[in-house]
C-alpha cells in the first residue's frame, strides 16, 4: 500500500464541511485505493464504527444495482440513523450512475446530482465520491452541486512517491520512471515486459475503449491517430487545424478541424491529457491557439507509441509539468517579444508558474553542454525583466546553484524530491 499523503490531507481537511468531497483522476491512478483503504483505514482508527462507513463501487457487478440513483438514495436511507453519530457515505466511478424517470414529475428525470445533492442534506453524512471523467464531474461541481462540493484530484504516482515506494538508486529509478511513468499497478510488476504489456493493454482496454462508449464516437481510428499525434508532439506548439491537416495528408482521415477539436475535448476530459495554454508575459493575455498538450503520465504516453520516440528532455518536460500540477500550481506556456536591435521575435520560457500572487518562471533543458545552448534557454528568462523567479531545471548539473544573473539552476531529481513549501529555489 501507498501512502498517498498529499490527498489524504486533503481528505482529512475537508472532514465535515458540510459540502460533497469529489475526488478526479484518470482510471487507476489510485482514487478507490484512496478512498476506500487510506482514508477508511484513517476513519477506523480515529474511531469510526465500520457499520457507520458504505462502500459502493458502481463499476462492480455486485454494486450496479446502485447506478440507478433512486436504488442508491433508498440505500442510503435505510442505512443511515440520525441519533447513532456521524456517517460515512464513499461512491467510486460515480460517472457509471445514470438517470432515471421520477415516478412523482412525468417527463422530468432524477439524476446522479439529485441525489448526491438530496443525500448532502443528511445532518449526520459525509458523502465522498470518485470519477473518471471531468466533463461529468469538474464542470458539475460549479453546477449541479451549486457551488456545494470540495475537490481534489489525484495524479498518477509522482516520482518522490514512486521512489519512496521501490527505494534503491535515486538516478536508476529516475531512468526507469521517464519510460514507465507513476501508474500504482506497475509497482507490483517485476519485469520491463510486464509493465510494457500492462500499459499497452490499460491504453487500449481501458482508456480509448471508455472515450469511444461514453461519447459514443463512430471514428476510433482519428481518435487513436490523434493520441499517436499528441505523443509525439510532446512540447510543440499545435491546435485542432494542425492536426486535421496532419492527419488527413498522412492517414488521408477525411476529419475537420471541428471534429478533432471535440475529440481532443474528449480527450482531456478523460484526464489522458492537459492542455498548457500559451501566455503572454509583458501583454499579460492569452493566445487562442496554438497550444502544448502534456500527458497526465509519460508511462502511458510511451506505451501509445510502443516505446519508441523515448526523447530524454521531453519526458523530463512532461513530468516537470504534471508535477508543477500536482503541487497545485496553475501552469501556462510563456511567450516574450525580444525587441532588442530592431528584432520583433517572439521566445518561449516553458513554464510560467502561479501561485495567488507568487509566480516564478521554469526552463527544462536535459543538458546545456555547450555556450549556446545556455544562452538560448537563459535569453528568454532574461526577457521577462521582471522580479519574480526564474529557474532553469536540469538533468546535468549537482544539486542548485544561482549564477551571476541569479537564474537558479536545479537538478531534476532535486526539484521532483524536493519539498515544495520548503525548498529554497521554489
Amino acid at each position: 500500500m501507498i501512502a498517498r499523503d498529499l490527498y489524504l490531507r486533503q481528505l482529512i481537511d475537508y472532514m465535515g464541511d458540510g459540502q460533497i468531497k469529489v475526488i478526479t483522476g484518470i482510471r487507476r491512478c489510485g482514487k478507490s485505493v484512496l478512498l476506500f483503504h487510506l482514508f477508511y483505514d484513517y476513519l477506523i482508527a480515529s474511531g469510526v464504527p465500520a457499520d457507520h462507513i458504505l462502500q459502493i463501487a458502481l463499476d462492480k457487478r455486485k454494486d450496479a444495482k446502485y447506478r440507478n440513483p433512486i436504488a442508491l438514495s433508498d440505500k442510503v436511507s435505510e442505512w443511515v440513523r440520525e441519533d447513532e453519530g456521524k456517517y460515512y457515505l464513499f461512491i467510486d466511478e460515480i460517472q457509471m450512475a445514470y438517470s432515471v424517470p421520477d415516478p412523482d414529475n412525468p417527463g422530468h428525470e432524477i439524476t446522479v446530482y439529485d441525489m448526491l445533492n438530496e443525500l448532502k442534506d443528511y445532518p449526520n453524512l459525509d458523502v465522498y465520491v470518485t470519477g473518471s471523467n471531468s466533463k461529468m464531474l469538474s464542470r458539475d461541481i460549479a453546477t449541479q452541486f451549486r457551488g456545494r462540493a470540495s475537490h481534489v484530484h489525484v495524479y498518477p504516482l509522482s516520482f518522490s512517491e514512486y521512489h519512496q515506494a521501490v527505494g534503491g538508486d535515486k538516478r536508476d529509478n529516475f531512468d526507469r520512471f521517464l519510460i514507465y511513468g507513476g501508474m500504482p499497478y506497475l509497482l507490483n510488476l517485476k519485469t520491463d515486459r510486464q509493465r510494457q504489456d500492462y500499459l499497452t493493454s490499460l491504453f487500449q482496454e481501458v482508456y480509448i475503449s471508455d472515450i469511444v462508449e461514453r461519447n459514443h464516437l463512430e471514428r476510433r481510428d482519428v481518435l487513436e491517430d490523434m493520441l499517436d499525434f499528441l505523443g509525439s508532439s510532446i512540447g510543440s506548439l499545435t491546435n485542432p487545424t494542425n492536426i486535421a491537416n496532419t492527419l488527413n495528408s498522412v492517414k488521408h482521415a477525411g476529419v475537420s478541424g471541428n471534429t478533432v477539436s471535440a475529440y481532443l475535448g474528449f480527450i482531456m476530459d478523460a484526464f489522458l491529457v492537459c492542455e498548457a495554454r500559451r501566455y503572454d508575459i509583458k501583454g499579460k493575455s492569452y493566445f487562442d491557439f496554438p497550444n502544448k498538450y502534456y500527458f497526465t503520465d509519460v508511462g502511458l504516453r510511451n506505451a501509445r507509441l510502443s516505446f519508441r520516440q523515448i526523447d530524454p528532455g521531453h519526458m523530463m518536460e512532461n513530468v516537470i509539468y504534471m508535477e508543477l500540477l500536482r503541487r497545485g500550481y496553475a501552469v501556462d506556456v510563456g511567450v516574450v517579444t525580444d525587441r532588442r536591435n530592431g528584432q520583433n521575435k517572439q521566445k518561449e520560457v516553458d513554464f510560467v508558474v502561479n501561485s495567488g500572487d507568487k509566480r516564478m518562471y521554469i526552463q527544462s533543458a536535459w543538458q546545456m553542454p555547450e555556450d549556446k545552448k545556455e544562452i538560448a534557454e537563459t535569453d528568454s528568462l532574461r526577457l521577462t525583466n521582471d522580479f519574480f523567479k526564474r529557474i532553469i531545471i536540469q538533468s546535468d548539473i549537482p544539486g542548485v546553484i544561482t549564477d551571476e544573473e541569479g537564474i537558479i539552476h536545479c537538478n531534476i531529481i532535486d526539484f521532483l524530491m524536493s519539498d515544495d513549501e520548503n525548498a529554497g529555489f521554489i
